[in-house]
């Protein structure tokens, strides 16, 4: 069994305790959230006894073995090192960082600690997803064109609830994450040439509201990503992939064929819920002594190229 503390009490920290609570070896011993009454929230709607409201509570715990965390953005980095300095294994929600340097001092501590460290990169997990690279792996899909929206309303400071937040989200570096690592994913390639543009920065957020992104690997596949705050409609994350036998397009676990057939993937893992194949995986990793399907080491070219990006935008920052 392993004995979880769950930082973070807002939308996706919900998540992960929702997932959590289908997985056999893991047990949640705590909530831990700055605002009281949100870790009592929702350790009660989970049954769970033990609140805090400092992450340094359940690092100084023994009795706690590894710790997830779903904070906000700024502070994932610094926060997952002092999970493994601690003796604990972490799972950082995405993004791992929102500076590159800050993403290899993770990868060091991990190294120096020998502890699991995993990064929330869903997509890895997703049936969707899974499904694609089961049959590029067995030689029957190779991708073309990876085409990609990632499309929200969000002219407001809020949270995937509609709740106010501290900090602000970043289209770069947490949304488009998803993408780059995906891609490197799952054509196995490099990426070797990245360029993006951004629209005007947000007077309130201090942000830019819409972004493209064209990459290449090195095997000569094509990424196009298309990034937006500012869409008016169904929201989410949708990827087209075109490729030499056909064509899918992924939303989050469903996944059709490019006439919008739908394919069934309901065999393709124990769930469908893209947050709890990623939670199994964690828990897994610590259980069997395994680097995680999504460890920091593996996710830290995603954040190489979107440090590369960032300094193509620098220029038009505020």
């Amino acid at each position: 069994m392993v004995t979880v503390a769950m930082a973070g009490a807002g939308a996706f920290g919900n998540k992960h305790l929702d997932a959590l609570a289908a997985i056999p070896d893991a047990e949640v011993a705590a909530v831990v959230d700055p605002v009281e009454a949100a870790a009592r929230k929702a350790a009660e709607a989970h049954g769970i006894e033990r609140i805090a409201t400092r992450l340094d509570a359940v690092l100084a715990d023994d009795g706690i073995d590894a710790v997830i965390l779903a904070t906000p953005t700024p502070v994932h980095a610094e926060q997952a090192v002092a999970c493994l300095e601690a003796g604990k294994h972490v799972e950082v929600e995405i993004p791992l960082c929102d500076r590159l340097a800050d993403g290899r001092a993770v990868v060091e501590a991990q190294q120096r600690s020998g502890r699991v460290a995993a990064c929330g990169h869903t997509r890895r997990f997703n049936p969707s997803h899974q499904w694609v690279r089961r049959r590029i792996r067995g030689g029957e899909f190779s991708i073309q064109h990876l085409d990609v929206q990632t499309f929200f309303f969000r002219r407001t400071n809020t949270n995937a609830l509609g709740e106010p937040r501290s900090w602000t989200d970043h289209l770069l570096w947490h949304h488009a994450a998803h993408t780059v690592d995906l891609f490197q994913y799952q054509t196995g390639s490099p990426v070797v040439a990245a360029q993006a543009m951004q629209g005007p920065i947000h007077p309130g957020l201090g942000i830019a509201m819409d972004m493209s992104i064209q990459l290449l690997t090195e095997a000569g596949q094509l990424c196009t990503l298309a990034l937006s705050f500012n869409n008016k409609g169904p929201f989410g994350t949708f990827f087209r992939y075109i490729g030499d036998t056909g064509t899918y397009i992924a939303r989050y676990d469903d996944l059709m064929t490019g006439d919008d057939e739908p394919i069934d993937v309901s065999a393709v893992d124990v769930s469908m819920n893209g947050i709890e194949l990623q939670d199994r995986d964690f828990i897994a990793a610590i259980v069997e002594g395994r680097a995680p399907a999504a460890g920091a080491a593996s996710v830290l070219p995603c954040y190489e190229v979107l440090h590369h990006l960032e300094q193509q935008l620098e220029p038009t920052h505020p």
